[in-house]
Parts: C-alpha cells; sequence; structure tokens
C-alpha cells in the first residue's frame, strides 16, 4: 500500500509525556469586556494558574486506546501517515521515570501494530520532556522552561543519557530504528547533537536550529518544520476531537 503523506506532514507530539500532567502555567492575560491586561504574575499565582480563564495548557489525560483506534480509522480513511512524537518516559512526582510500554501497553501495543501498517512512524521526542527534579507545578510562577528537556546548561552527561536511554527504550519495543528526534519544546544544543551522533537518529525536525552553536550538522540532518509540516499535540485530540483531526487531514 503507498500510504500518501502529500502537502503537508502531519505530526503529533508529546505521547507518553506527563508534561501534560506537570506543565501549569497562566495564559499571562486579564479580559474584561474589551480590555485585556498582561499580568504573567497575576495569573500564575497559586491556584489562579488552573482556573479555565486563566490556564494555558495542563492537566489532560493520555490519549486512550478507542481514541488511537478512531485516529488510525482516520488515518486509514485518507491514506495519510501521522509522525509521532513519544517520550519514551512518563515521570512521576518523585521522579521516577516510568517507561512508555510499561505505563501505556495498551497506547504503545496499537502504535506499534500502526507502525508496522506504515500508519504510523514514531519518533524520539526525548526521555523526559522535561528537567527532571524541576518538573512540578510552582506555586508563584510558570513551571514551563522546565518542560523542556535539551536545555544548553544541562552537562554532556544528562544529553546523552537521556538521548541514548531514550532510543534504547524506543527501539526495544517497537523493533525498528528510531531515525527521528524532536526536541521536547524546540530547544536542543550542541550537546543534544553530540549524543545523537552515537545512535540511528538520522534527522532532527524542529522549528529552530541549536541554542548554542552555529556548527554545521554531520551525518544527521537538521530540519526545519516551519513549512511542511502541520504539527499539533494529543492535547488538540483531547479538546476538539477526532472531527478536528479529520479536518486538518481535509485541509493538508
Amino acid at each position: 500500500m503507498n500510504i500518501k503523506n502529500s502537502k503537508k506532514i502531519l505530526r503529533m507530539d508529546d505521547i507518553g509525556a506527563s508534561t501534560k500532567y506537570w506543565e501549569i502555567y497562566g495564559n499571562g492575560k486579564i479580559t474584561f469586556k474589551k480590555y485585556t491586561l498582561h499580568l504573567p504574575i497575576i495569573t500564575n499565582f497559586f491556584f489562579l494558574k488552573y482556573l479555565p480563564c486563566f490556564k494555558s495548557w495542563g492537566k489532560y489525560e493520555e490519549l486512550t486506546k478507542k481514541e488511537w483506534e478512531e485516529i488510525l480509522t482516520v488515518l486509514k480513511k485518507y491514506n495519510r501517515k501521522l509522525l509521532v512524537g513519544v517520550t519514551a518516559n512518563w515521570i512521576e512526582k518523585d521522579g521516577t521515570p516510568i517507561p512508555f510500554p510499561i505505563k501505556f501497553p495498551q497506547q504503545a501495543a496499537i502504535l506499534k501494530e500502526a507502525q508496522e501498517a506504515g500508519f504510523v512512524e514514531i519518533a524520539n521526542h526525548g526521555f523526559s520532556h522535561c528537567v527532571i527534579g524541576k518538573h512540578l507545578p510552582r506555586l508563584l510562577s510558570s513551571n514551563r522552561r522546565y518542560h523542556r528537556e535539551f536545555w544548553p546548561y544541562l552537562s554532556q552527561e544528562t544529553h546523552t543519557k537521556h538521548i541514548l536511554e531514550s532510543q534504547k527504550i524506543l527501539e526495544d519495543y517497537f523493533e525498528r530504528p528510531i531515525t527521528t528526534l524532536i526536541p521536547p519544546g524546540n530547544i536542543w544544543s550542541i550537546k543534544t547533537y553530540e549524543a545523537a551522533k552515537k545512535t540511528n537518529i538520522q534527522k532532527i525536525i524542529c522549528n529552530q536550529y541549536m541554542l548554542d552553536s552555529e556548527k554545521q550538522l554531520n551525518k544527521i540532518d537538521f530540519i526545519s518544520d516551519v513549512n511542511d509540516y502541520f504539527n499539533f499535540h494529543d492535547r488538540e485530540i483531547k479538546l476538539y476531537g477526532i472531527k478536528w483531526l479529520e479536518n486538518i487531514i481535509k485541509k493538508y
């Protein structure tokens, strides 16, 4: 079967990422009638960031087995392929990592079957999606910056450990090389690149280049996702449903 990825490539991130549960921050806006005040400090204050009128991100649940079945039905209907960014570990409150196939065995099994059928390509979306130990919500501020995994200030040891271990988890389960890295939050470093060179990663897909270097990549391609990709998160499926995805596929 010749599965199409014409026009824009469809990409969904954050599968298996505990960021959907722990990343909590306010939208920075207070609106009254036609006036909007930008007050990020206020909207991140204590419980306010959890209120629907101020909340920007979490919390939401992982896609269910049924939702994945519906996604695959739509992909098959339109003969399209989906690039799926899987975070290798769910990070518990105490910082304990739980591998995606163990935390979400039904979802992992469906993705593996979809991969075999050619409707899904699995990409590495990080080991944790976050800076472990700093991932929990904060009382008086946003914790968004700690839900990017590959900051330049982190050690080479951390970058290497996270890349190698996430690759092993995903490749052992899906039983094929994982060749694409999607850096969480579009943040990556020359340390990430040096780590990726030790793996089967062939391309890094992101909306920006390394934060700390302009060094030309060797044996790994940087692919900007600004023009040729339609990027979304599992959150959109939770918010808008499968019909939203079908409309996106029709459009792109």
